[in-house]
């Protein structure tokens, strides 16, 4: 590189770069101190929830005029990838799940177009329908759970205390949301004896009009006095059940108390919506959301202090229980993975002092942290925290940065061993290699780009590892270039002796495998592109995987009963399963949720809906041995104990969510259809002895009691099937017709029949009939009551009815792995499906191939980076041609990584793989510069391919094992694991390669021949 030499100009002025140096580490230093904390990257959840509620409509009825109406509306939105719904009788949700490549901005309007859009139709949907209610706050953390429980105080009392603290919490800096779990809202019941007030002659609803009107608020007017407006007040109102026993009702000109014909009693909904509990008692939950851009580890400390001053003030029998500690978790996932990057410091410092010697050593060790301190800088201001993914990029970078400055301090030792003053030797390398390493470095970086420009959740999910290495890589060139010369003048001696002429050991046994490998060029082509080809064969004997399990200690417990179950049923086998973790010493603590999935105390935690025949319990080990131990544990409770349910136990999962990772959906217009096709392929796929028991997210029919109205006898009589409906509702589930007003709560009054008359189907057939003139007659006499059968729910995927036939994994056997031995059989089946059915694959493997298809689409760009990178540097198509057939062989050494340690080839470690390619083509594009500059030099082709070459096998070695060895300490973890293994084996062999197979490529390419006589150097 000509004209001018940055590294002569800082030398010319050291005072200025040595102020940079110091302020970068200082900057840096703080930087590293304010940066943010988390244990994940966020990423966006791309699904919004609309429900519209009809109530007293059937499930067909919901289903073809309230679910298909929004459903097709929504398929007009350009962002839509496909709606998910379940129907059941009276109520519709639709779960919009947009295209995973939609985010930021995007995402906001498109939530905005699902609004414009169900609300543009609202007019074209039934008379009666509720809603439509919508929800796109999925991706709310609640990282800190609190659970209270109570020894001799009643829930009422308790979920005061609990609104006490909330209020408290909330005052805390940088508290976000809040959410209480488990409350239970308070009820009025009254329950009509409907015998009663049939022999007293009344109307329930002209008695039920009447507390309504008493109960009112309205304006009742202002007096203007002089000066002063004065307000006038109505009182009358109920404040408490007491209020209610002492009314003196007026119907039909009779007097009455309440009391006579009702039954008054305050208590909680009945039945409750959802519960919540703590080691087995029941509680009140208390979730806590840290607010946007936070730092996590303060607010615990702030949030931990004033949980410690309220938890004081409680009275004695409140006990209030963490169950859910985010601070902490990611306390100590942070810690250990700066252990982990001080550890790659350490191993890339000591490969250079073994390497380079003290004093060279020394100016490559002061480069890391120069750079990673100007990396903190621009993390800070990039609003890029602390988390497992942009650690894992600062240690796969630690080996990468050091290149540059080895490179730099290497050319200064030979100048210096040449003769050359250190001024000059400084500055020497500037001029011979800094725009083929800036090249180099700029090669590297592009071969991240699939991951900087991979838009979908997982791309999101992994975004700050291009950042932060393409950061680390840029700022390594400009300390090299700028940095490390005045640290070698400073560090280094004024001169150095000359090596003896006669080589090492090791770099003669080299040249002579060179020479080896150039005389037998084709050979040694032929053996690198043998090798080539059996890692492809073997690369399909890796497992695939999407990504792997946490290694957080929490175990999840998904139990679904038969969807037409009670929560009562519910609970009753929470409860009963929840005995096993009673005395066990691997369970730290555990919470359960029935009714409905646990809050989202974890970024890419699968979140349940909320439906009476499910319930989840977090159950918290000692350890990942542990963990393992309690799940093997309850799978085989499962198993043993509660046939006819589905559980699940699994670990956390790390990524976007997934769920039972082996999934099919068979779709189809006829749902009888769609039924026994989804039963067959059970039957098909159960063979395979690494899925678990075959579970289906619905397929159970359930009884329902029909009431068929006589028309004519109605008319007759005078009534209407409208008002049998509403009696109906009102004496089973009750009608909530006012409210007290109750301190900061509402509390329903609602109007019902006694236990034994709601509940009992013989008391249903005599359930007396209000007439018009003050007559009544039992419902048999004008309507028939019998059994039928009915979906309790359906799910529909795009419109039509699809069964998700989902498995576990039993082993250590991944999804794809399954999936590709059931293939055939799955094909098969697929074949003989009716016309317009249809099959399609889930689970990890569709999430796996929604994550890779962006890569596969940034490919093409990627390449077309690199080889643009590579044509301004080497202006030769023959030359770009030798640079780039070096890199397929990187695949030898990830076959050589991944499959003799069973490692699966993860999302992650594709993305490690792709950013192969620039390491490799960076040192084949310095050597091939090196064995350009050696041609100019004068020296013969043959002669320049050697010397290039053991000129430049130091450093790509030196490089190879500072990356290589640097990311060991990565290796070790779940997530980084089959990337670091990749990786390693990839640099490793590649590198040893390409100072083997480009020279003998080089020369076969170019028919150059060895000289006889050996020329001068």
């Amino acid at each position: 590189m000509s004209g001018f030499n940055l590294s002569d100009w800082a030398l010319k002025h050291r005072s200025f770069i040595w102020y940079l140096m110091i302020a970068s580490v200082i900057a840096g230093a703080l930087s590293y101190v304010r940066l943010g904390r988390e244990e994940d990257p966020s990423f966006d959840i791309k699904t919004m929830v609309v429900q519209v509620n009809w109530p007293g409509a059937t499930l067909d009825e919901t289903l073809n005029q309230v679910t298909d109406r929004v459903d097709k509306e929504l398929q007009q939105i350009g962002a839509l990838d496909y709606t998910r719904s379940y129907t059941r009788p009276g109520t519709a949700t639709i779960m919009v799940n947009l295209k995973d490549t939609t985010n930021g901005r995007a995402l906001s309007d498109a939530f905005y177009q699902v609004r414009k859009h169900v609300n543009d139709i609202w007019y074209t949907l039934p008379s009666g329908v509720q809603g439509p209610f919508f929800n796109d706050e999925f991706g709310d953390v609640y990282g800190n759970v609190y659970a209270f429980t109570a020894d001799g105080i009643d829930f009422r009392q308790l979920r005061d205390y609990v609104e006490e603290v909330r209020n408290r919490v909330l005052a805390v800096p940088n508290a976000g949301k809040t959410q209480i779990l488990g409350a239970q809202d308070e009820v009025i019941y009254l329950d009509f004896d409907t015998a009663r007030l049939a022999s007293l002659g009344l109307d329930r609803q002209a008695v039920i009009a009447s507390l309504q009107a008493q109960n009112s608020v309205s304006a009742a007017g202002v007096i203007q006095a002089g000066r002063d407006r004065v307000s006038v007040r109505v009182g009358g109102g109920f404040r408490s059940e007491q209020d209610l026993r002492a009314i003196n009702l007026r119907v039909n000109d009779r007097f009455f108390r309440l009391s006579d014909v009702a039954t008054i009693t305050r208590g909680y909904v009945d039945p409750p919506t959802s519960l919540f509990r703590f080691d087995g008692k029941p509680a009140i939950g208390l979730a806590v959301a840290m607010a946007p851009n936070g730092n996590v580890l303060q607010f615990g400390e702030d949030l931990k202090e004033a949980m410690t001053e309220v938890t004081g003030t409680l009275p004695i029998g409140v006990g209030v229980h963490l169950v859910s500690d985010q601070p902490a978790v990611v306390e100590e996932a942070i810690s250990g993975f700066t252990r982990a990057l001080m550890e790659a410091v350490i191993i890339v410092m000591a490969v250079s002092f073994v390497s380079l010697g003290l004093r060279a050593g020394l100016v490559v060790a002061i480069s890391i942290p120069l750079v990673l301190a100007i990396v903190f800088l621009v993390m800070e201001y990039s609003g890029i925290s602390l988390q497992r993914i942009s650690l894992g990029a600062l240690i796969i970078a630690l080996g990468l940065l050091v290149d540059d400055a080895m490179i730099t301090v290497e050319m200064m030792i030979s100048r210096l061993e040449a003769g050359d003053s250190l001024g000059k030797a400084a500055t020497f390398a500037y001029t011979s290699t800094a725009f083929p390493m800036l090249t180099g470095t700029l090669v590297t970086v592009a071969g991240f780009i699939p991951i900087g420009l991979n838009s979908s959740s997982a791309g999101q999910y992994t975004f700050t590892l291009f950042v932060v290495i393409a950061v680390a890589l840029l700022v390594s060139w400009i300390v090299a270039v700028l940095f490390a010369p005045l640290l070698g003048v400073t560090v280094l001696p004024s001169s150095m002796k000359k090596h003896e002429e006669k080589p090492s050991r090791f770099a003669a046994a080299f040249k002579s495998t060179l020479l080896a490998a150039m005389r037998w060029r084709w050979v040694t082509i032929a053996i690198c592109l043998g090798l080539l080809g059996a890692s492809v064969v073997a690369m399909g004997h890796v497992q695939q995987q999407f990504f792997p399990s946490s290694d957080r200690p929490e175990l999840l417990v998904d139990m679904t009963l038969p969807q037409n179950s009670a929560i009562g049923e519910t609970k009753a086998q929470m409860d009963r399963f929840e005995q096993a973790f009673v005395g066990d010493d691997d369970v730290v603590r555990w919470s359960s949720y029935v009714g409905e999935g646990a809050v989202r105390f974890y970024l890419p935690l699968d979140q349940q809906l909320s439906n009476p025949f499910f319930g989840q319990a977090v159950v918290v080990t000692k350890d990942i041995e542990a963990r393992n131990r309690v799940q093997k544990k309850l799978e085989a409770l499962a198993r043993d104990k509660f046939v006819g349910i589905d559980v699940l136990v699994h670990p956390l999962e790390l990524g976007p969510p997934v769920g039972r990772p082996v999934q099919y959906r068979v779709s189809g217009a006829d749902l009888q259809k769609v039924r026994e096709q989804a039963i067959k392929l059970a039957g098909i796929i159960a063979a395979d002895p690494n899925l678990g028991t075959i579970t289906f997210d619905w397929n159970e029919p359930a009884r329902v009691l029909r009431v068929e109205v006589d028309q004519n006898k109605a008319r007759l009589l005078g009534v209407t099937s409208q008002d049998i409906a509403s009696i109906l509702d009102g004496t089973l589930a009750g009608t909530a017709f006012t409210q007290v007003r109750d301190n900061i709560y509402l509390v329903n009054v609602v109007g019902r029949a006694t236990a034994d008359q709601r509940n009992s189907v013989e008391t249903l057939e005599n359930l007396q009939i209000p007439l018009s003139g003050g007559t009544v007659v039992p419902l048999r006499a004008v309507a028939s009551i019998g059994y039928g059968m009915e979906q309790p729910i359906v799910w529909r995927r795009s419109r039509l009815p699809t069964i998700t036939v989902r498995a576990a994994l039993v082993g250590d056997v991944q999804p794809a792995t399954v999936v590709d031995r059931l293939a055939p059989k799955v094909a098969e089946f697929k074949a003989g499906l009716p016309d317009h059915y249809k099959l399609e694959v889930g689970g990890a493997v569709e999430e796996s191939a929604k994550g890779q298809g962006p890569i596969i689409a940034i490919v093409p760009i990627m390449l077309l980076t690199m080889v643009t990178i590579l044509m301004v540097q080497l202006q030769s198509f023959q030359k770009l041609f030798l640079v780039i057939s070096v890199a397929p062989l990187g695949l030898i050494g990830v076959v050589l990584g991944l499959l003799p340690f069973n490692q699966p080839m993860g999302f992650v470690a594709i993305l490690g793989i792709l950013s192969l390619i620039g390491i490799i083509i960076r040192n084949s594009v310095i050597l091939v510069k090196q064995i350009e500059d050696h041609e100019e030099a004068g020296m013969d082709r043959w002669t320049a391919v050697v010397d290039a070459t053991v000129h430049r096998m130091r450093p790509i070695l030196l490089t190879a094992a500072a990356a290589s060895l640097g990311m060991i300490p990565i290796a070790r973890e779940v997530f980084w694991g089959p990337m670091a293994y990749a990786m390693i084996g990839g640099i490793l062999v590649a590198t040893v390669l390409t100072l083997l197979f480009l020279p003998a490529l080089y020369v076969a390419w170019y028919r150059i021949k060895e000289p006889k006589t050996p020329a001068a150097a």
